[in-house]
This record gives C-alpha cells, structure tokens and sequence, in this order.
C-alpha cells in the first residue's frame, strides 16, 4: 500500500495548479504521474483529496475530488513569541518541533540581552511547512517578522497573556497550575507567551510586559536554555488546551 502523499496548496480550492516547489518535488522526487492520488492541504483547516490531472515537466495540475474539512485539535489560539538564539538552527528545531506538536503563530523579538539582532523568516517558512505536511497538521503556523520587544507590546492582543523569567525579586506564578487550574481548565481564551534570550530579559522588560497586562510567570525550577523553555511552554498550552 502506497502511502498519503501530501502537499501544502495555499488556496488549494481555488487553483487547480501546485505551487513550483511543490510541483517539481511531485514530478521530480515523487514522480507522479497523471491519474495518481495525493492530498492537498491549504494551511487553513482543511485536507483534499485530489488526482493528478497534467504532469508536465514544470506542472503538476490536479482535479480535486473530495473536501476533508479537519477539526481543531486544541481550544483557542496559541502565540509564542520568542527572543531568538545566536545559533540560528536552535531556532529553527523549535519552529520544527512547535508546529509538530501544535502552535497557531510564532513571533520573534529583540531584546536588551539578545545576541541576535536581525532573524530571516524565508527558511523558517520552509521549516514550519516541512514540519506541518510530515505531521499532518491542517493548519500552518504564522510566522512572524522579528520587531524590537518594545513595539511587540504596543500591540493590543487579547485573550491570556504570560510573560517567563526568572526575576525572584518578581512575584512568578507557575503557567502549568495556571493553566490547569479549575477557573481556566475550560477556557477558549488565546494564550500568548514571552520567552527571552539566553541571558533573560531585562528586568526593566519584565516590568514593561507586566505594565501592558502581561503576567509574570515561572516554567519551574529548572533553567531551561531559550528553544526549550519555548518548547515547554508550547507543550504546556496544547495540554491544557487539548481537545479530549
């Protein structure tokens, strides 16, 4: 048996064409040919099933034969936003590994203790695409352009919003009790989380972020480096949020 070839199609209801990229990896790795059975996922929520209607040398067109609307795995919107590591690759495993397991948008910010000052999202696109056509996730991540942390919290954002650090001068709640507590153990409010750089953020930023409605938060006891600490928080929000 063959296995589910899928490919992510922005628009996939509205084009009968794969996007180049997607297209060459069908034809040239793949090797498809015209009648051949694959799935179309838009990014948006759904999965197609479609067939291959021309397989040129520079175009794979398709027929979409069925609609396979997915439903939400979790309540909710989760949004980690994240000071980036100096070595880019620790931050494109977490782009990897967040979007595997199930995150709604990414964000990157400059802090005062930031070793990186500028992020190149191109290849994260790539990564988070990657990663959401082998877990099969019907909806793609939005990954956002790194902004210096201060216009970050300019912009008004709903729902719950969290700040880590390890300040033990400032009050910390603990996200795992917060989130697992019985007054949000149902809730469909957004969650948003600030992780900083390797070096934390200022305490100057921490008291920014709480001043903008943010709550100062603990991930436990453990230092944890940057990409993990993200990770964590990720995989804490899906828990809490998991739909059984």
């Amino acid at each position: 048996m063959k296995e589910s070839r899928f490919f992510y199609v922005p628009d996939a209801s509205r084009l009968d064409e794969m996007p180049m990229d997607e297209g060459l990896h069908a034809l040239r790795v793949l090797r498809l040919k015209s009648g051949d059975e694959m799935f179309l996922m838009d990014g948006e929520g759904n999965f197609y099933r479609a067939e291959v209607t021309i397989a040129a040398t520079k175009r794979c067109v398709y027929r979409i034969n069925e609609v396979m609307p997915q439903e939400k795995a979790w309540r909710g919107r989760i949004h980690l936003v994240m000071a980036p590591t100096k070595m880019m690759d620790r931050v494109e495993w977490f782009a990897e590994k967040a979007t595997e397991i199930g995150v709604d948008e990414l964000s990157f910010v400059g802090c005062k203790f930031s070793e990186r000052k500028m992020l190149r999202t191109v290849r994260l696109e790539k990564i988070v695409v990657s990663a959401m056509k082998q877990s099969r996730k019907p909806w793609k991540p939005v990954v956002n352009p790194m902004v210096p942390f201060k216009e970050f919290l300019q912009v008004p954002r709903s729902g719950m919003k969290f700040i880590a650090h390890c300040y033990e001068e400032i009050e910390r709640a603990d996200l795992h009790s917060i989130l697992s507590s019985s007054e949000y153990a149902d809730s469909n409010d957004d969650i948003t989380i600030l992780i900083g750089p390797e070096g934390d953020f200022s305490i100057d930023e921490v008291r920014m972020a709480i001043d903008a409605g943010y709550r100062s938060i603990s991930l436990g006891s453990a230092r944890l480096r940057t990409e993990t600490a993200a990770l964590y928080a990720v995989m804490i929000s899906q828990l809490a949020r998991r739909i059984e």
